[in-house]
This record gives structure tokens, C-alpha cells and sequence, in this order.
């Protein structure tokens, strides 16, 4: 009892004692399972978020406070490999000689399950309707694959002495199932003493004015604490039964400089780019981040642009229309915004239960806030911060919608990848019948590279290939 009379005191001394008041009704089990929750909780810390949370709230919502102003980005801010071959050979050099000497890491933030999409699933085990039916997660991991042999070809490294660790951050609801997708499907070919699958944290669910919401009477009520909760899941440790073990210290003994972290709903992101690693390190840059233009002033995407004297990320709705609006005079293309972001709350409707009776409460309205961070949160504080501007057709096609939607569903997906495959084969020299659907799998090529013996063939079959060979039988 001593253990619990500890964690008691230290609840009541954060004025969050009200969490025991079901405690002696509680059956031995779910004493234990609740005095476990308790202890992985620092009390401390959701309270110090609380009051910055709402603190910075009320700061932006008094009349007298004045916002630092929205300004595009300076124009040396941000390079771009559009249309720009040059820096682009010279950048894919540095990138690929840094993950041949093993400096080069991957973070996939996967915590979320495809609710939108009409699946409990996670996210990344998502079939977008190619002709392969592979995942999200195949596609990524065969990407990481052919990187690492491109670059052991490259600079004639012995086969498998190449290796970029990957690093696949998971909720709750969603890490078992990742675990047992990736066991069944033999980490789609990797290593799996280079997967390393670990949880975002969570944040107990909080009152308007700040107290932990039960559950049930033996159980918090928590939440994700948002993708940027990556940057304490790092530290944590990776097992229970060795706690001097996280993603931080095994990136440390795997001599690990660089990290590309990426979601995992794109189905177009290039896994670990050399061409974006050879800009980072080239600029020496302490954080980058990879932007396209938007299709259209009301498009519904945070932009990057300059809050003060610092970088950040704006939400949509944070742009005045006269800003979303504002043009490059050189190029014509809508000009980008970012902006400073702290602790975010979302105010919901979250299932709880009556302190007095213990009945169970389904609130109608808003009677409680989840706090989150984002990965973005981050830019304002570095120090050399730097933008690539690539193209949205070859990087960038997000999986958000249900299908059928018309918009960022899984029908744009699995077409502008098919589309990117055409492309790939046409750039290569060979041509491809209007009506014909060519996959190529990640492992035949990662970004192009690898066809040169299609020059000059014309394909009339539509199908899926997993070597080059297989293109044969599509002509």
C-alpha cells in the first residue's frame, strides 16, 4: 500500500486526486491496472501543459495582443529541384553517399487506422486497388530496399552491407496489429533487426478547466498526443523489460545523423530521398521540410511561410483570402505561408463518467479538450531551417477521403502512382498505349533509375512487373 499511498499524494498535490474516488469499490484487478495507468502518467506534465496550452489561448484571443505578421518566405529560403537538374545530380550524390556510410535513418509516423477509408486497420495496411494489391507498407519498405541497393551499386558496396534503418511510430489501436502485418508479410523483405516498430504517447483527456477525465471508474481517459508526440516516443524506452533502449539511443549506436520523417499516408513519398538528404546537408540545415505549391488559393492544407523572424506552419485557416491569394511575380505560383504553433486543444465530446455516481456520461456538446502536438512545432525553434520545393505529380498524393470521394481518396492515389509509372517508362525512352496500366514495382525502381533496356519497346498490355524481365510479356 505504501506504492499507492505515494502515487496518491502526488495526485493530490497536483490537485488531481479526484481519480481515486472509485478506488476502494475497485476489485484487486483493476486496483492494479489503475495504480499502472497512474504511474505511467507524469501529473506534473499535464498540468505544465495545461496551463501553456491555454495561457497562449487566451494570449491570442485578447484584443490588445498583436500577431507577429504572415509573410511569404524569403526567396534564399527555398530552392527547388523543378526544372533544376544540376542542383539535383549534385544533391542525390551527397544523399546517397551519406546512407552508403550509414548516416541515414527513416521515422514513418503510422499511428492512425483508416476509419475515413472505411477500415479499422492501420493506415499503412491499406490497399489502394493497384494491379500488385500491395499495401502502403510494402510499397514503403520495397522503396527502402531498392534505395539501399541502388547505393551499394553505386559506389560498390557488397550486397546487404547498406542499410537504412526504419523506425515505425504506432498508437494504442494500432501497434499490435502493425506488429502481427509486418510478421506475416516477413517485414516485406527487410531486415527485422532493422524495423523498429514503437508508440506514440498519450495524453490523459482534460476537463475545460483542467482536470483528468475518467473513463471508466478504474481507468483515464487518454488520447494521442498528435504526430508530434514523436519527439518524447523517441526517448521512451522501446520495451518495458529494457528501459535503457529507445529510438534515440539506437539511432546513436547505428552512427545515425540524418532522419526522414515522413507520413504514411502518401503514396507517392520518396522513402529516405537522397536529393532531399543531399539539400539538408549541403545547407547544413538543422530541420527541412519538403513543400509542393498549392493547386488552388482555397485548397484545405497548412502552408509554410514566415511568422516574425521565424519559420512555422499556418493552418488554412489561420490565411486571410487576400494572403491565400498572394502570387510569386516570377513565377506566377501562389506564394507559401508558415507560422508559429505551440500545444494545441481540441475541445470534444469525450465519453466519461459522473465523479459522484460513476454513470456512465455521453456528452451531447464539447465537455472536455485533448492536447496534441505537431510535428511542425518544432520549426520555429531551429536554427538554420531550410525549404524544398518539389513536384506535387512525382511526391505528393495524400490518402484522406473515403473512396469514390474524387479528391485525395484511393482512386487519385492508385492513379497518379500508376501515372508516375508511365512516366517512368516513357522518360526511359519507351512508349506506352493510351488505355495501358503499367505498375512497376518499387523494387524494379526507385525513382526512374534501372530502365534503361526498355528504350525504343512499346507496351500494349497492362500488368504488374517485379523485375524488369517480367516487362516482356507486356508488349
Amino acid at each position: 500500500m505504501a506504492a499507492i499511498d505515494t502515487i496518491r499524494k502526488r495526485y493530490q498535490a497536483a490537485g488531481q486526486d479526484h481519480l481515486f474516488a472509485f478506488f476502494p469499490k475497485l476489485s484487486d484487478e483493476e486496483r492494479s491496472a489503475f495504480i499502472r495507468q497512474l504511474e505511467s502518467i507524469d501529473v506534473d506534465r499535464v498540468n505544465k501543459i495545461y496551463k501553456k496550452a491555454v495561457e497562449a489561448e487566451k494570449e491570442i484571443a485578447d484584443p490588445k495582443y498583436v500577431a507577429d505578421t504572415i509573410e511569404p518566405l524569403p526567396v534564399d529560403a527555398c530552392e527547388s529541384v523543378v526544372n533544376n537538374p544540376s542542383n539535383e545530380s549534385k544533391w542525390r550524390q551527397a544523399g546517397l553517399e551519406a546512407i552508403t556510410r550509414g548516416e541515414v535513418g527513416v521515422l514513418l509516423m503510422a499511428g492512425g487506422q483508416g476509419t475515413r477509408l472505411g477500415s479499422s486497420a492501420p493506415k499503412g495496411c491499406y490497399d489502394i486497388g493497384l494491379p500488385s494489391h500491395k499495401s502502403l507498407f510494402q510499397y514503403q519498405a520495397e522503396r527502402i530496399a531498392r534505395l539501399q541497393t541502388v547505393a551499394e551499386a553505386t559506389y560498390n558496396k557488397p550486397k546487404g552491407s547498406v542499410v537504412i534503418p526504419w523506425y515505425v511510430m504506432t498508437s494504442g489501436p494500432t501497434r499490435k496489429e502493425t506488429e502481427t502485418f509486418f510478421a506475416n508479410h516477413k517485414h516485406f523483405g527487410l531486415d527485422p533487426k532493422n524495423v523498429i516498430i514503437f508508440e506514440q504517447g498519450t495524453l490523459p483527456c482534460l476537463t475545460m478547466d483542467g482536470k483528468i477525465m475518467l473513463e471508466t471508474t478504474s481507468r483515464v481517459a487518454v488520447a494521442p498526443d498528435g504526430n508530434g508526440g514523436l519527439y518524447a516516443a523517441t526517448r521512451s524506452p522501446l520495451s518495458p523489460s529494457d528501459k535503457s533502449r529507445s529510438v534515440l539511443t539506437d539511432l546513436s549506436s547505428r552512427g545515425v545523423l540524418y532522419v526522414h520523417a515522413y507520413c504514411v499516408d502518401n503514396c507517392l513519398v520518396k522513402v529516405a530521398d537522397p536529393v532531399f538528404l543531399g539539400y539538408c546537408i549541403t545547407k547544413q540545415a538543422d530541420c527541412a521540410a519538403k513543400v509542393v505549391p498549392k493547386t488552388s488559393p482555397s485548397e484545405s492544407v497548412g502552408v509554410v511561410a514566415r511568422r516574425g523572424d521565424k519559420f512555422s506552419v499556418v493552418e488554412y485557416s489561420e490565411i486571410t483570402k487576400d494572403q491565400a491569394e498572394l502570387r510569386n511575380p516570377n513565377t506566377g505560383e501562389l506564394i507559401s505561408f508558415e507560422s508559429e504553433l505551440a500545444f494545441h486543444i481540441a475541445r470534444k465530446k469525450i465519453p466519461t463518467i459522473d465523479l459522484e455516481t460513476g454513470a456512465v456520461i455521453k456528452p451531447s456538446k464539447p465537455n472536455g479538450m485533448k492536447l496534441e502536438l505537431f510535428v511542425f512545432d518544432v520549426f520555429p525553434f531551429t536554427k538554420r531551417f531550410a525549404v524544398l520545393e518539389v513536384a506535387r505529380n512525382e511526391e505528393f498524393s495524400p490518402l484522406k477521403n473515403a473512396p469514390g470521394t474524387g479528391s485525395d481518396d484511393p482512386d487519385t492515389s492508385r492513379r497518379d502512382l500508376l501515372a508516375q509509372h508511365r512516366r517512368f517508362l516513357e522518360q526511359a525512352g519507351a512508349s506506352v498505349r493510351d488505355g495501358v496500366e503499367i505498375e512497376l514495382s518499387p523494387l524494379v525502381t526507385y525513382a526512374g533509375e534501372g530502365l534503361d533496356s526498355v528504350k525504343g519497346r512499346t507496351f500494349t498490355k497492362s500488368g504488374h512487373v517485379e523485375n524488369v524481365e517480367e516487362l516482356d510479356a507486356l508488349l
